[in-house]
């Protein structure tokens, strides 16, 4: 089984999406550090002027780790944080082909009361997951009860969900990840190869604007947007491990140009409820 984690996103760009479609199980990270102006609680889509960023306020001081962090409140409605996102939307994607499609559900995002950020942002993984149709367990790590930092943190992990290889992406993952501690662990890595996808976006004349959250694809692409993303999709390629230990059931064809979804998972792997 492969297993990928990531800190939780606001509004997932696309490369965070690939990733979890090509993984058998996903791991929320919500017990590490908030890190603020990062993608935890902001998230860029295109503006008529070009790529702006929708923030969500925090609470300063109230806790390092994301599952802890609270959203701020504002006592002037035409200023809170929710009503100056879906004007955005309004704004710059009413005109999107497939924006009514999807309206009502996003409505509901930014009139429903949200206290914690890991809900609001948790809740927007699982609307990606859904129209995107991509059927990959989610869990949070704050209920796997993990041990250990960076390399002997994801040891800790893989061992608790049972999980064989584990997909990291290219970013960061140099800072915190020993591949060769985490093969003499038994453990195979694998690298996310993607590749970005261009679509019809708003304001063509401004050129694509690639990175933004997954609401621009979809409010402009619709139902066509999950062969979108994963037409262009690269498999994962191993890291110095042996391949066979996969089965081959579950490991992606290197020619293959589509992730295909998922296999039944191990009946081991039960995923945690995601409500806090």
């Amino acid at each position: 089984m492969i297993v990928a984690a990531h800190q939780p996103h606001y509004m997932p760009w696309l490369g965070y999406l690939d990733k979890l479609a090509k993984a058998d199980l996903f791991v929320v990270m919500d017990d590490l550090q908030f890190i603020g102006r990062n993608y935890q609680n902001r998230q860029q889509l295109k503006l008529a002027e070009g790529p702006a960023w929708l923030t969500v306020p925090i609470v300063r001081g109230h806790s390092d780790r994301i599952l802890d962090k609270q959203i701020e409140a504002c006592g002037n409605p035409k200023q809170h944080w929710q009503h100056r996102h879906w004007r955005t939307l309004v704004s710059h994607y009413g005109a999107a082909r497939y924006f009514s499609h999807y309206a009502d559900e996003l409505l509901d995002v930014y009139t429903r009361p949200w206290t914690n950020l890991i809900d609001l942002d948790l809740h927007m993984l699982a609307l990606a997951r859904r129209w995107l149709d991509i059927p990959t367990p989610v869990v949070r790590a704050s209920k796997l009860d993990l041990t250990g930092a960076k390399t002997d943190r994801l040891i800790d992990l893989c061992q608790k969900v049972g999980a064989r290889c584990y997909l990291t992406g290219v970013g960061g993952s140099s800072d915190y990840l020993d591949v060769e501690k985490v093969g003499r662990a038994g453990i195979g890595v694998v690298w996310q190869e993607f590749t970005h996808p261009e679509y019809p976006q708003r304001y063509p004349a401004a050129g694509f604007k690639p990175r933004l959250g997954f609401l621009d694809l979809v409010l402009n692409c619709g139902p066509a947007s999950r062969d979108i993303l994963f037409d262009t999709a690269h498999p994962v390629r191993a890291a110095g491990f042996d391949a066979t230990l996969l089965d081959p059931s579950k490991a992606p064809s290197r020619d293959a140009k589509r992730v295909a979804a998922p296999p039944p998972r191990s009946p081991e792997v039960v995923p945690v409820p995601l409500q806090p």
